[in-house]
């Protein structure tokens, strides 16, 4: 269902909240959008232009900034200069999305008891949706800048950090919503 170029981030989500009711939820019984769900609201979001004149680019760090925050879910717009990365990490508890809105994008997959990393891109106009197992790095290895929206639900509590050692995926840290971002 394509939004006005007007619409904002709140109608988009609310249209996507509001619609295929019958959807899976996040957890069984529980609250929060599913990955198709949150696929399909981060689509209309990035489709939106009302907040292009948030985008920042930092050359200290990955800039991002919270557009839209529920009881149910969360959308974040970020932004990728050439050689930022996030690390690899999961969502905690949470399934999301995201669309690369500019540029492109690497994600590299990670999977709990392997060693091994799977690269694919994520050029713009991609949309890919998760469940809660998750774990991932993203990347900008290209030489221009990128933006991509994200949307996670439930909205994050904790985020956990992991580095890839030989014998596989490791635990290096926790960081938690509103201390560490």
């Amino acid at each position: 269902m394509p939004f006005p170029p007007g619409a904002t981030a709140s109608q988009a989500a609310l249209a996507i909240a509001t619609t295929a009711q019958a959807e899976p939820r996040t957890r069984a019984g529980g609250g929060g959008l599913g990955p198709a769900r949150l696929g399909r609201l981060v689509r209309q979001v990035a489709s939106a232009d009302q907040w292009l004149e948030r985008v920042m680019f930092s050359a200290d760090e990955r800039w991002f900034g919270r557009l839209e925050l529920t009881e149910d879910y969360e959308i974040w717009l970020l932004s990728w200069l050439p050689g930022q990365r996030t690390g690899l990490h999961d969502h905690g508890e949470a399934a999301g999305a995201f669309a690369v809105v500019q540029g492109e994008l690497q994600e590299t997959l990670a999977q709990a008891g392997s060693c091994q990393l799977r690269h694919r891109p994520a050029r713009q106009g991609t949309v890919r949706s998760f469940g809660e197992q998750h774990l991932h790095d993203m990347a900008n290895v290209s030489a221009a800048p990128a933006v991509s929206v994200h949307a996670y639900s439930p909205p994050l509590t904790a985020m956990r950090r992991y580095e890839m050692t030989p014998s596989g995926l490791t635990l290096v840290r926790t960081d938690h919503a509103e201390l560490d971002w």
